[in-house]
C-alpha cells in the first residue's frame, strides 16, 4: 500500500510543480467613493479568469487601507478596477509612492482617472483625469502602436461599444496606444480633435498601463479586452512590452 501512495505521488509531482508555478502576483483594488460601476463584480471575474488561464496570482479587495500596510509590498502590480473619488488618504498616498517607486507596476481600467483629482501625483501618474462622457455607444478605435503587449492581438481599425471618456489633464509624457475616431461617434456637445483612450508609460521608478474601456459588464467577457488587460497587467508586473 505504501508503494502504492508513493507512485501516486510521484507521477502527482509534475502537476503539483505546475500549479506553485506563478509568473507574478497582482491585486485588484475596486474601492469608490463617487459612482460605483456595475461592471465591478463582472471585472474582478474577468481578471480571475486571467489570472487562471496565465498562471498569476490575483487577490481582490475594498480595503484602501492596504495601502497603508506592507501587505501592499507583497505583489508585483495594483489594478485599480473602476475605482472613483478621493479614496487615497495622505497614510495610503506614500504607501503607494513607495509601491511605485520600488519598481512596482500599476493597472488603471475606465475610472482610475475618475479617482483622486486633488492629488497631483496620482493624475500623473495614471495619465488624465475623466471630464466627460456623451451616452454609451459604438465607436472606431484606432490602434496606434502594434507593438505592445496590450495591443499585439488587435487590428488597425475596429469597432467598440463603451462609455468614451472625454480627458483633462492629459500627461503628454505618456505613450498612446490607442486612439478613439472623434468622427465615428456622437461626442455630444464636445470639440474633439484628438482623443486618446489608452496609454502606457514609465513613472518615479514603476509603471503604469491604463485603458479606458471596461465600463460596461459584456467588457469582462469579451476575449479581445481580456487580452488587452492580459497585455498591460504582464507589462506593469514585468517591465515587458
Amino acid at each position: 500500500m505504501k508503494k502504492f501512495f508513493f507512485l501516486i505521488l510521484v507521477l502527482m509531482m509534475p502537476f503539483i510543480g505546475m500549479a506553485q508555478h506563478f509568473q507574478f502576483k497582482a491585486i485588484a483594488i475596486s474601492t469608490t467613493e463617487g459612482f460605483r460601476h456595475e461592471s465591478i463584480q463582472s471585472g474582478v471575474e474577468g481578471l480571475k479568469q486571467l489570472a487562471r488561464e496565465n498562471f498569476f496570482l490575483l487577490d481582490h479587495t475594498e480595503d484602501i487601507d492596504i495601502f497603508a500596510s506592507e501587505r501592499i509590498h507583497e505583489y508585483d502590480v495594483v489594478i485599480l478596477l473602476n475605482t472613483t473619488g478621493e479614496i487615497f488618504r495622505e497614510n495610503h498616498q506614500e504607501g503607494f509612492k513607495k509601491f511605485v517607486r520600488d519598481g512596482k507596476g500599476v493597472v488603471g481600467i475606465h475610472s482610475a482617472t475618475d479617482t483622486s483629482y486633488e492629488w497631483d501625483w496620482y493624475n500623473k501618474l495614471i495619465g488624465a483625469q475623466f471630464a466627460s462622457h456623451p451616452e454609451i455607444q459604438t465607436a472606431k478605435v484606432k490602434t496606434k502602436n502594434n507593438n505592445h503587449s496590450s495591443t499585439l492581438h488587435l487590428p488597425d481599425e475596429w469597432l467598440w461599444t463603451d462609455e468614451w471618456y472625454n480627458f483633462k489633464n492629459f500627461n503628454k509624457d505618456v505613450h498612446v496606444i490607442l486612439e478613439v475616431d472623434p468622427n465615428s461617434y456622437d461626442t455630444g456637445d464636445q470639440d474633439i480633435n484628438y482623443h486618446p483612450i489608452a496609454w502606457y508609460h514609465e513613472f518615479d521608478g514603476g509603471r503604469v498601463f491604463y485603458t479606458a474601456l471596461g465600463h460596461v459588464n459584456h467588457a469582462y467577457q469579451d476575449p479581445m479586452f481580456l487580452k488587452h488587460l492580459l497585455g498591460g497587467i504582464w507589462y506593469a508586473a514585468t517591465g515587458n512590452q
